[in-house]
């Protein structure tokens, strides 16, 4: 698929000018333009072409990243700093969706939306890293920092990129030549295969089976147990405001900031879930018991691979028998039954997700200042990331962590302590 450019906006080969919208940097000598665009309505559609046969992870989708920008950007005032790499045909060999955010006195480029991402990474040609090394890639960010520090729109005081997984499809992602760190955080992956009953056999024990089948049973004296699919608006929007009510308590009782009840983030799912470009990517279920909704996810399909995202159970007599474990079941027969090759857990090492992956990710960072304004911001980042690291890859001092986090969130409410808590 090729992007076509006004060749009478292009630079000079090698030039580092400022670039408007569509512009073009012509980069002779590594055989690749590069344009930059300040919104994702000037490539959405050579974005969405380009992103059924990329290498890319669900969350650097159009229609993703588009709900993110109607939701939480452009409250945020960020500024979309979309880099489209083609090479000399015209064919895009990557697209980098980037932004401009400010906080308090730093500009800072980051990924697009990269907040409520469990991975950030470019779209790649799927033939990309056969001709892109480590160094031929490191002279190419030069030139795309270069560009955007041209344009009075891009400038920044630092580069924020997080949560960058090792690789992006088959192939090495191409940020991990540079100096990055691993960040505090990894994330685990399942692969599926067969049907649900073999997946099952194999991967649980006859002991454990048994025990699901005993914490069923005591679901079903309580009431029925379905599952159930939301199949229309009216449903998906029931079941996600089950999901964050049930979710939000949870981050109460965990004493963590509620993401649900920040402005336009729990409009950003519902519009996921709802919006014609979306809706069928979004998987949106809940597994009731009775009357009561014993649990709800909020997960998405991409590239054969299933991405449990959010979920949360209830509290009461029901959370006694595992309703968020016999849903999380439901999910991986789900995704199994629609085709999907990987069943992935996403960011955080939670115990659960080792009983079923068989693959971690590791996720890496990087941060670097391009101007002396940066260099503080920047330092203070990267040091916090290696103490956060430390603490949370250390199991006695995340107990120690966690354990006394709950027990401040205790002290504001004067309630009880909650017991184990799961995503």
């Amino acid at each position: 698929m090729a992007l076509h450019f006004d060749a009478a906006a292009a630079a000079p080969p090698g030039a580092n000018v400022g670039l408007g919208v569509g512009k073009v940097a012509d980069l002779a000598d590594i055989g690749i333009s590069l344009a930059f665009f300040d919104s994702l309505t000037a490539c959405a559609a050579e974005w969405r072409a380009f992103e059924q046969d990329a290498d890319c992870t669900v969350f650097q989708t159009h229609g993703w990243l588009s709900a993110w920008m109607r939701n939480i950007g452009a409250l945020n005032g960020t500024t979309p700093a979309i880099v489209v790499g083609c090479d000399a045909g015209g064919r895009i060999l990557f697209l980098m969706p980037l932004a401009i955010e400010r906080v308090s006195f730093v500009r800072r480029l980051v990924w697009l939306g990269s907040g409520l991402a469990d991975y950030n990474a470019p779209l790649l040609a799927r033939d990309f890293a056969a001709t892109m090394g480590g160094q031929r890639f490191a002279a190419l960010w030069k030139r795309i920092v270069a560009g955007l520090m041209a344009d009075r729109r891009f400038r920044h005081d630092a580069i924020c990129f997080e949560k960058m997984p090792g690789t992006v499809g088959g192939q090495r992602n191409p940020f991990t030549f540079l100096p990055v760190t691993l960040n505090p955080s990894g994330a685990h992956l399942a692969s599926l295969f067969g049907d649900w009953e073999a997946y099952y056999f194999e991967k649980r024990s006859s002991s454990t089976r048994k025990n699901d089948r005993v914490k069923r049973k005591k679901l079903g004296e309580l009431g029925e147990v379905r599952m159930v699919d939301a199949d229309c608006d009216a449903e998906a929007r029931r079941t996600l405001d089950a999901l964050f009510s049930r979710k939000s308590r949870q981050f109460a009782r965990m004493g963590v900031a509620d993401v649900f009840a920040r402005p336009g983030h729990a409009a950003f799912y519902a519009d996921l879930a709802t919006g014609r470009a979306t809706r069928d990517s979004v998987h949106v279920s809940r597994l009731e018991v009775g009357d009561t909704i014993a649990a709800a996810n909020f997960g998405a399909i991409h590239g054969g691979r299933y991405y449990h995202l959010v979920a949360a159970y209830s509290d009461g007599e029901v959370a006694r028998f595992g309703p968020g474990a016999a849903h999380l079941r439901e999910l991986l027969r789900t995704a199994i039954e629609r085709g999907c090759r990987e069943f992935d857990f996403t960011i955080g090492d939670e115990a659960y997700k080792s009983e079923w992956s068989d693959r971690s990710i590791a996720l890496h960072d990087l941060h670097a200042a391009t101007t002396p304004t940066g260099l503080l911001a920047a330092g203070a980042v990267r040091a916090f990331g290696r103490a956060k690291r430390v603490v949370k890859q250390t199991p006695l001092l995340w107990r120690a962590f966690t354990r006394t986090r709950a027990f401040g969130a205790l002290l504001v409410r004067g309630k009880t302590p909650p017991g184990e808590m799961r995503d």
